[in-house]
């Protein structure tokens, strides 16, 4: 990766950090008259649709060819299908700080899923204790909203929303890090957010909400900042950064939203920012710093024994066929 590609990487991370720790209060102000499933819907259906345009009209980028098609429908309905419309859905019961903490156990969920796959990503010793450490910051982040929820069956409903959904954000992941294709970053994004945005739409014509919908000025404003800035600008970002960074860093951005939702709290409506939360927020990003250096592992530092010995050889024969598939990396 170029130092160029390197400087863009981290940006497009940097701007997920930032925009999605601001998405959690327009869920919230938009489900005020907005049903849960048509709102995620249109959502994706309006910010797929700017998005195409864009990139297919005034971009030339290609459409998806052959199996390139059931790669972003797979990645975009995991993600966006099942990953945000779990997490909308359970908004309706779960208050946003235990939301956030559920929602930071992505990078457990995408750590294991790594470990499982035969040429994953292997988490550093240095890297499992960042995460911990994030984790526990993020605790005491949202501590104070953890006890004043009712826990009743919807909650915990809302609870098992929000891991079936991290369970299929972290799977989507890991799946499009190991099956990239040759379609642009943001080709990719309007596709997925397109697929996605029309399954959700039929489950909510299905379960009858067009009856109920309804736009008022603030669940406006709230579908139009999450069209713009959580959409096309942070999905599109989240793309480009999979890509190019590791998914053990990529995935802690869920630690780094609560603290941007509760520094704009404190810039913006004037909420008290007291040492509980800036020890808080030094904590995570420790952790995310932790992360950031470990050392890195594949299952290529493993010990050498004859059969890998032979790898390269073979590998010389696919790294020959590969420039006449359109297959993944």
């Amino acid at each position: 990766m170029t130092s160029r590609e390197k400087f863009a990487a981290y940006g497009a991370w940097a701007a997920v950090c930032f925009l999605w720790g601001t998405t959690y209060l327009a869920i919230r102000i938009g489900l005020e008259t907005l049903p849960p499933m048509l709102f995620a819907g249109l959502r994706f259906l309006t910010a797929g649709t700017m998005l195409f345009t864009f990139v297919f009209f005034m971009r030339g980028a290609r459409l998806p060819q052959g199996r390139e098609w059931f790669v972003q429908s797979v990645v975009g309905l995991m993600l966006l299908g099942v990953g945000n419309g779990g997490v909308v859905l359970a908004e309706q019961w779960v208050p946003s700080g235990p939301a956030a903490l559920l929602v930071a156990t992505s990078p457990f969920w995408v750590m294991g899923l790594e470990r499982v796959l035969r040429n994953g990503e292997r988490v550093s010793g240095r890297a499992l204790v960042g995460l911990m450490i994030g984790f526990g910051g993020l605790v005491l982040l949202v501590a104070p909203n953890l006890f004043g929820a009712r826990l009743d069956g919807y909650y915990l409903l809302g609870a098992l929303l929000i891991q079936l959904g991290c369970a299929s954000w972290s799977t989507g992941s890991v799946y499009s890090k190991h099956h990239q294709t040759k379609l642009s970053p943001l080709m990719a994004a309007a596709v997925q957010m397109l697929i996605a945005g029309a399954a959700l739409t039929l489950v909510g014509t299905t379960l009858g909400e067009w009856r109920v919908i309804h736009f008022s000025g603030r669940s406006f404003s709230a579908f139009a900042y999450l069209v713009v800035f959580g959409s096309i600008v942070a999905y599109g970002s989240y793309t480009y950064a999979v890509q190019k960074l590791p998914l053990s860093l990529v995935s802690m951005y869920s630690y780094v939203n609560p603290v941007i939702a509760v520094l704009l709290g404190w810039a913006i409506l004037s909420e008290s920012l007291g040492w509980r939360v800036i020890g808080a927020t030094t904590i995570i990003l420790a952790g995310v710093a932790l992360v950031k250096t470990a050392p890195k592992r594949s299952v290529e530092s493993a010990p050498r024994t004859p059969e890998r010995e032979a790898e390269p050889r073979t590998q010389t024969l696919a790294h020959a066929s590969k420039a006449c598939s359109v297959g993944t990396n």
